[in-house]
């Protein structure tokens, strides 16, 4: 059992801090294979996660490789190399620490794998790079411990499941190689713990104090939300005061457009001009580093940003976060309000800013839910093939490798340790030539086994390909945006090319707070000038629609049971008063759905609470059938909440459009053609290799690389539909935008307990969907009865008694 040896506890003295007890632990358990430390933010969990790495090199000399530090956020690696080094130089350690990310240089790359430092700080897509060189077993020689910070933020995406069988490779090449996970905001401690370790072999958890309770509540505002929208602008003038009264604010979005478009008007009504700044994943690098230095220096009072500053990174002075918009989630609203005075022992403080009336009722459980300490989240799935079927092709880069072999390893990372051997040799077959449908091209003829058993890459001058297209992150496609210059202007940062393809000349946007306008594309570039207009055209970042959590959505259903709302302001009670004597409010364990005539039309409202994507699968299928069941539907709107369908006939009998064969009978059917369906099929496709995004000297556009995967899809449908890549694209379509698992959900929760409204009119709750964007329109039976209607309109109004002959009629139809 190790302690702190007496240079280590001098040091902590002189800097008037105390030595955590925590921290302690993490030194004196140093040899434990895994071990998992959830201690809040502010409490030093990165500082105990380096001290045994720093002890150990304090008092043993080591040659080449020691830590490896892994984090989700380039941003992330950069803020801790900087913090790292106070306590290595002021201990005079001799102890070289270096990054390695997207951002470092080829030639400091290639010099990392032959002259490694002692700490490397470096992100899941970088460590898998490195370990798919010939040289891998040289550069890892020697590695002891891999510390991996925010664990919770990986294990929710396929970076977190690469991540891991990257290590399970490195755990081959290092037998003795220590796991270390580091994070705050744990919802089920013991999955992370299982996702770190090596299956199976145990993980232990240290659980820290975790510190005083959190300041957070609602922020007021003189002028009450609207009943719908996204913006949260009413509330503009109470958040200037606000960062008025503190020294640094972050203001939190949950997508990039919501922040572009707020920072803007925040701007416009910034009378006093104080300096505020925006940071988000689409700006130039250039410029987010600008603003980070900034905020690093205390020259801004406030940052409007996204979740690319939701990690553990340490900006000092910051003691407000402000949360715009309803968090969707608990877990991620902690997350951002530990960027708050980022200390141990001081209560993080956040104000939440609903954008709208349904979300004041969000907010609010997700409060009680923090205050509670009770976190959100799904239990962690199996891992994707299609990221192991990628990490097949990057092993082989590295070099021959036996099946039986990298078997064990994969089946030694907890996301995969159910992995069968057939479904490994599906992935193994798939990679070498392509599957059934495709092993008579040669451009997927990629492995070949040896006479030895041994496989190997078929072309050796196909590992540069692999590397070149590695990675998880599937992005929007994106296109350069500059200022027009002769050879090319200041960079600004990134929009999407379907974005890019709808401008004219002349249209205006947001970027980076300032208002442009389009002039062009060239050599895949948005050019831009200024502008002096203060209203663009519009926010160029779709961004991510969080759906809000499956926990969440229960709390809120058991918050709308109060009987007098205690918590909520007085004018959200009066629009829950107002529902529940028009109509009735959802409760657990049951299903509301109004009907009501509205504009000529019938309405349907489903209040389901299944989240934004299932709401939205939700909306397709029960239009399907009310199609097949006559009832002529004509679109539809969902929320986080509910689905709103409107049509022509009412729906006096809810439970045949609820039945649960019928509902996935109609989903297989249109799921089969979708357009979903091929977009997912274009994510498995390119991470599982089939598919080359990244060429040398260039890279395809996306409108090439969906005319391609959308050509492989359909010759995969027709002549192979059992094919791997189709069977991972249907698995990963269900849990994801189709999220038909949260629908499955709700028919389970409601049963038969289906409470069918006919009210005469819109209700408050319905009203807002009227309102929403995204409105899906439905063609079929409804729009030929609209047709013929008008056909006899027009018919009776030029004194036509006889219908029309059947040639005319047709054309007309056509017409």
């Amino acid at each position: 059992m190790r302690s702190l040896p007496d240079a280590f506890e001098n040091w902590f003295r002189q800097k008037g801090w105390q030595v955590h007890d925590h921290q302690l632990q993490m030194l004196k358990r140093s040899q434990d294979s895994a071990l998992l430390l959830i201690a809040p933010t502010g409490g030093g969990k990165t500082l105990a996660g380096f001290l045994p790495t720093l002890v150990d090199l304090a008092e043993n000399p080591h040659d080449g490789l020691h830590t490896l530090y892994v984090s989700p956020l380039k941003a992330l690696a950069a803020d801790i190399k900087r913090n790292l080094r106070t306590p290595v130089d002021e201990l005079g350690l001799d102890i070289r620490i270096e990054d390695r990310t997207g951002d470092t240089s080829n030639f400091r790359k290639k010099r990392q794998r032959a002259d490694p430092p002692h700490i490397l700080l470096t992100t899941p897509e970088s460590l898998v790079l490195m370990t798919s060189y010939e040289d891998a077993a040289r550069t890892f020689r020697g590695l002891k411990r891999v510390v991996v910070d925010e664990i919770h933020a990986l294990a929710e995406s396929k970076r977190g499941d690469q991540l891991m069988l990257a290590l399970a490779r490195l755990q081959s090449l290092c037998p003795d190689l220590k796991r270390v996970g580091l994070s705050a905001t744990v919802d089920r401690p013991e999955d992370i713990a299982a996702l770190l370790a090596r299956h199976p072999d145990p993980c232990d958890i240290l659980q820290a104090d975790p510190g005083p309770a959190p300041d957070i509540a609602m922020l007021e505002t003189e002028e009450a939300p609207p009943w719908s929208g996204g913006g949260a602008a009413y509330a503009i003038p109470a958040v200037l005061e606000t960062i008025n009264q503190h020294r640094t604010t972050l203001i939190f979005h949950n997508t990039r457009a919501q922040a572009e478009i707020f920072f803007h008007k925040l701007w416009l009504a910034n009378d006093e001009g104080l300096p505020i700044g925006i940071h988000h994943g689409s700006l130039d690098r250039e410029q987010r580093q600008k603003v980070e230095a900034a905020m690093v220096r205390g020259d801004l009072r406030a940052i409007v940003c996204t979740g690319s500053l939701d990690l553990g990174i340490d900006w000092g002075d910051v003691d407000l976060v402000v949360q715009i918009g309803a968090p969707k989630n608990v877990k991620r609203l902690v997350q951002r309000i530990g960027r708050a005075n980022h200390r141990y022992n001081a209560p993080s403080k956040a104000l939440l800013v609903p954008a709208n009336r349904f979300e004041v009722i969000e907010c609010q459980a997700a409060l009680d839910a923090v205050l509670e300490r009770d976190l959100d989240g799904d239990p962690c799935g199996e891992g994707p093939l299609d990221v192991l079927c990628q990490h097949i092709l990057l092993r082989a880069a590295s070099g021959p490798f036996l099946a039986d072999e990298l078997y064990a390893e994969m089946s030694s990372v907890g996301a995969f340790a159910d992995l069968t051997r057939a479904t490994f040799e599906a992935c193994l077959d798939f990679c070498a030539t392509g599957g059934y449908a495709l092993r008579a091209y040669d451009q997927w003829q990629r492995l070949q086994q040896r006479p030895d058993g041994a496989w190997q890459l078929r072309d050796p001058r196909t590992a540069a390909k692999i590397r070149m297209n590695a990675g998880t992150i599937q992005d929007a496609d994106l296109l350069k945006v500059r200022m027009k210059r002769s050879r090319g202007g200041k960079p600004l940062g990134e929009v999407e090319e379907a974005f890019a393809a709808s401008l004219l000349p002349g249209d205006t946007f947001l970027i980076g707070g300032q208002i442009v306008k389009y002039e062009g594309l060239r050599e895949m570039t948005v050019e831009v000038s200024k502008d002096s207009r203060k209203k663009p055209r519009v926010a160029v970042f779709g961004g991510t629609k969080f759906s809000t959590s499956t926990q969440l959505s229960h709390r809120i259903l058991r918050l709308l049971q109060q009987p007098e709302w205690p918590d909520l302001p007085q004018h959200t009670v009066d629009w829950l008063t107002l529902q529940r004597q028009v109509s009735r409010l959802p409760e657990p364990g049951r299903l509301l759905i109004e009907t009501f005539p509205h504009d000529g039309r019938q309405h349907l409202c489903v209040y389901g609470f299944a989240g934004r994507n299932a709401q939205q699968t939700l909306g397709l299928l029960l239009t399907k059938r009310m199609e097949d069941l006559g009832l002529a539907p004509l679109g539809f709107v969902s929320t986080d909440y509910a689905t709103l369908i409107w049509g022509l006939d009412p729906v006096t009998d809810a439970a045949p459009l609820l039945d649960r064969n019928a509902l996935r009978s109609g989903l297989d059917g249109w799921l089969a053609g979708n357009a979903l369906m091929k977009r997912t099929f274009r994510g498995v496709a390119t991470i599982a290799g089939l598919i080359e995004r990244n060429i040398k000297g260039q890279r395809k556009s996306g409108r090439q690389a969906t005319f391609s995967s959308d050509i492989l899809y359909d010759t995969l449908l027709k002549y192979d539909p059992d094919h791997l890549l189709m069977k991972i694209t249907r698995t990963q379509a269900m849990r994801g935008l189709v999220d038909f698992e949260r629908i499955d959900e709700m028919l389970d929760r409601v049963g038969p307990r289906i409470d069918l409204l006919a009210l005469d009119r819109v209700t408050p709750f319905a009203a807002p969907l009227l309102l929403e964007v995204g409105k899906v329109y439905v063609g079929g039976s409804a729009e030929e009865r609209l047709l013929a209607e008008e056909e006899a309109a027009l018919m009776a109004a030029a004194g036509l008694t006889d219908p029309l002959p059947q040639t005319t009629n047709k054309a007309t139809k056509s017409a």
